[in-house]
């Protein structure tokens, strides 16, 4: 299970790091064509807009795998939260700034 998120959480990493550099060489590079009659300004905001755009939509796609996945399939600890639920009910000393407060 925790495997299979690290997986995801990699290769969503990867994408982000990626995706805007693909798209920025692309475009500078005239790897596209009918982008060869921009000016070199035009060229430079058109290929910084699509890297970040292309970096959104890697976001995007994450929250949706993410939302995807099944809410039931992480259980906690049985033995974890007998303890936890123990610890809530044991009684406790006074804090010992009321102590000092007493001496």
């Amino acid at each position: 299970m925790a495997a299979g998120l690290v997986k995801k959480f990699f290769i969503a990493s990867m994408l982000m790091w990626m995706a805007p550099l693909a798209a920025h060489y692309g475009f500078n590079h005239n790897l596209l064509p009918g982008l060869t009659n921009l000016s070199p300004h035009a060229m430079t905001l058109l290929s910084g807009f699509v890297a970040v755009i292309s970096v959104n939509i890697v976001i995007a796609f994450y929250i949706y795998m993410a939302m995807k996945e099944p809410s039931n399939k992480h259980q906690p600890d049985p033995k974890f939260l007998t303890h936890a639920k123990a610890s809530v009910y044991q009684p406790t000393g006074e804090p010992m700034e009321s102590l000092k407060k007493q001496e």
